[in-house]
C-alpha cells in the first residue's frame, strides 16, 4: 500500500517536469527500495516541486536537510531518461 501511494504521489506532482521524472524513478524503483529508502523517498516528496526539480536537474546546489542516497540516485536517473 505504501509503495501504492508513494507511486501514486509521484506521478501527480503539479509540474509535469517533475511528473516524469518522479514517476518513470518510482516505476523503475520502488520496488526495490527498502524501508529506511522508502521513508527517505517519502519524506523528499514533502519539498516543494520546485525545490525537488533544481536539486535533481542540479540547477541549485543540495541543501544538507535534502542530501541523500535517494536524491543522488534521483540525479543519475534523469542523465538516462
Amino acid at each position: 500500500m505504501r509503495r501504492k501511494r508513494l507511486l501514486f504521489r509521484s506521478w501527480h506532482r503539479g509540474t509535469r517536469e517533475l511528473d516524469l521524472l518522479l514517476g518513470g524513478f518510482a516505476e523503475r524503483y520502488l520496488s526495490t527500495l527498502t524501508t529506511p529508502q522508502l521513508e527517505i523517498y517519502e519524506q523528499l516528496l514533502e519539498f516543494s516541486d520546485p525545490d525537488i526539480y533544481n536539486w535533481i536537474t542540479e540547477a541549485e546546489p543540495v541543501p544538507m536537510a535534502a542530501q541523500s542516497e535517494i536524491l543522488a540516485l534521483l540525479q543519475n536517473f534523469k542523465t538516462t531518461v
